[in-house]
């Protein structure tokens, strides 16, 4: 990792084999460098979640027999990730949205 690289913040879940699948993973490891790097991502493998918040985008990762998506947000400092969850209908889940932003919301409250 470069010292311009910005980190991960992993608030919640994690990306390992399985359940993900070797695939998966490293695909998953791939676009979370990219961002790292400060590259900006488009779909089809994210798309910005203004729902969440300023800033937040969810990763698309098509496995073999699961749709994953981690939701994250692009800081000035770092890449914070607020969950990792399969996705099971069309919409995201509002259960999933409102702990993704409690999850966000407690993060900035413990950054002050």
């Amino acid at each position: 990792m470069s010292p311009k690289d910005k980190p991960l913040v992993w608030l919640h879940g994690i990306v390992k084999t399985p359940p993900f699948s070797a695939a998966s993973r490293l695909e998953t490891g791939y676009l979370l460098r990219r961002l790292q790097r400060g590259e900006n991502l488009s779909l089809p493998q994210s798309r910005p979640m203004p729902s969440i918040g300023a800033h937040c985008h969810e990763l698309r990762i098509t496995d073999r027999d699961k749709i994953w998506r981690i939701v994250y947000r692009i800081d000035p400092d770092a890449i914070v990730i607020a969950d990792v969850f399969v996705k099971k209908t069309e919409a995201t889940p509002k259960k999933a949205i409102d702990v993704c932003k409690s999850r966000f919301r407690m993060y900035d409250d413990a950054s002050k």
